[in-house]
């Protein structure tokens, strides 16, 4: 899991809750699943399971985890994305700024663009296309209930597949800037199906091997997102 890097000495705790809460805001860990066992987890983060006992322990006292004792225990995550309302879009663009949108879509834009450009120049295995084609399906499948998530995991895993910890972590940054938004945008089957059919244009072009197709194919995608945000705002 990208989101789950090992982080930086210093602010060990802070860095632990903010990973954490990460993962379970972008769907890597989604409502009513456990998290990786504590020490693997640990050794993941790169910290200490006081330092994970501790981070896991505040985020159960908000409301993210529920901790469970015992041979079938574990972190499991109890939170759940808020369901689509468009004055909950109004607040968290007010509260961000029109600005900070801005600059946020344009980062989402440069990072998934060239994540995509770079996969598309390969060569791919085999096993990466195998994934990158289970994930496509995933979400053209996803119910409603899903959806959001599982269309994190498909955006994500495009940049995992690159090969490069930077950009993936980049791609996740940029998605969780938006998280709160795409969100709060209804869900409109006419728009489902057409995200779905830009979405296999995507993995069309990434294994055809062609860059500036995958590029394009990316940027129509986001441009159809942020017009369906500036929609919901006007």
């Amino acid at each position: 899991m990208t989101v789950l890097r090992p982080v930086r000495a210093g602010n060990a705790f802070e860095e632990t809750v903010e990973r954490l809460l990460q993962a379970i805001k972008l769907g890597v860990v989604g409502p009513g699943e456990k998290l990786p066992p504590e020490r693997e987890l640990a050794v993941q983060l790169g910290i200490s399971r006081v330092t994970l006992r501790e981070a896991i322990r505040a985020l159960q006292e908000a409301d993210y985890l529920d901790v469970r004792r015992g041979r079938y225990g574990g972190a499991f995550v109890t939170y759940v994305p808020p369901r689509p309302d468009t004055g909950d879009l109004r607040r968290v663009v007010a509260d961000m700024g029109t600005d900070d949108l801005a600059d946020a879509l344009t980062f989402r834009m440069a990072v998934e663009c060239g994540a995509a450009a770079v996969l598309a120049a390969g060569p791919l295995t085999g096993d990466q296309r195998d994934l990158l084609c289970r994930r496509l399906a995933d979400v053209n499948e996803a119910g409603v209930e899903d959806y959001r998530r599982l269309d994190t995991a498909f955006h994500l895993s495009v940049a995992e597949l690159t090969g490069s910890s930077l950009l993936a972590t980049a791609c996740a940054d940029a998605r969780l800037r938006v998280s709160d938004l795409l969100n709060a945008i209804p869900m409109l089957q006419v728009n489902l199906d057409h995200s779905a059919t830009q979405h296999e244009a995507i993995v069309a072009a990434i294994l055809a091997g062609d860059s500036e197709a995958a590029r394009r194919a990316v940027s129509e995608h986001l441009e159809g997102t942020a017009a369906l945000l500036r929609g919901f705002l006007s």
